[in-house]
């Protein structure tokens, strides 16, 4: 079993709705391979952000929503199948036309912080974007991301417990804010140690090259 222990952190800003962020995720695991490769390990925290902050907390049914939003069913369309298709370049299956509700994404913040406390924050960011990219489940449902967080080794009853209480909430929104205040405006966003480098799902040559070089400079000024 590999022993090597961390020597930074990779903040990711994201929301478990944005097509991009999950592209940006297998990106990121990649990008992270490259960097073992030269001896450079780092763990990897997930932070919230909102992409639609003004969403009801029973979420909106998708096309409708959609077509509000860019203005045509056959716009919405075709950014859906630009993103399978760029989705297909890094493995991921997508099938958007599942997806019948737009979620409210608080809880499912509020899960993936609970999952960083247990140490499973990973499983849980991975099992979501799953669910619903790949499935179309409606992770605004509380049961649902309670089943969600079993599939990644949570209890599913203290999740649903956790749920059905207010834990997490004001952590979760004060952290969306949070990022609002230090300028960021697109998910995925990607941090080295506090410090936001880059937004968006690049290719992981670029990304880890970024990395390292952000790794770089950072111990030089420390020195």
């Amino acid at each position: 079993m590999d022993q090597v222990q961390p020597t930074g952190r990779i903040d990711v800003i994201s929301d478990v709705i944005c097509p991009w962020c999950y592209i940006g995720k297998r990106q990121l695991e990649r990008a992270l391979d490259l960097l073992a490769t030269q001896h450079c390990r780092v763990a990897v925290a997930w932070h919230p952000f909102q992409l639609n902050p003004e969403m009801p907390a029973e979420g909106a049914e998708r096309t409708s929503y959609r077509i509000a939003k860019f203005g045509s069913l056959e716009r919405s369309q075709q950014m859906d199948q630009r993103i399978t298709e760029t989705a297909a370049t890094v493995g991921l299956e997508f099938h958007l036309d599942r997806i019948a509700r737009t979620p409210n994404t608080v809880n499912a913040h509020r899960l993936i912080r609970f999952a960083g406390q247990r140490g499973v924050q990973d499983a849980v960011v991975e099992e979501l974007f799953d669910s619903y990219f790949c499935k179309g489940a409606d992770i605004g449902d509380q049961k649902i991301l309670a089943d969600v967080a079993a599939e990644a080794g949570l209890d599913r009853a203290e999740v649903l417990a956790m749920l059905m209480s207010d834990e997490g909430r004001r952590e979760v929104l004060a952290g969306d804010q949070m990022a609002r205040n230090a300028g960021i405006q697109g998910v995925p966003s990607f941090a080295l140690q506090g410090h936001v480098l880059f937004s968006g799902a690049v290719p992981a040559e670029e990304m880890a090259e970024t990395f390292r070089r952000a790794w770089e400079i950072l111990k030089e000024r420390a020195a």
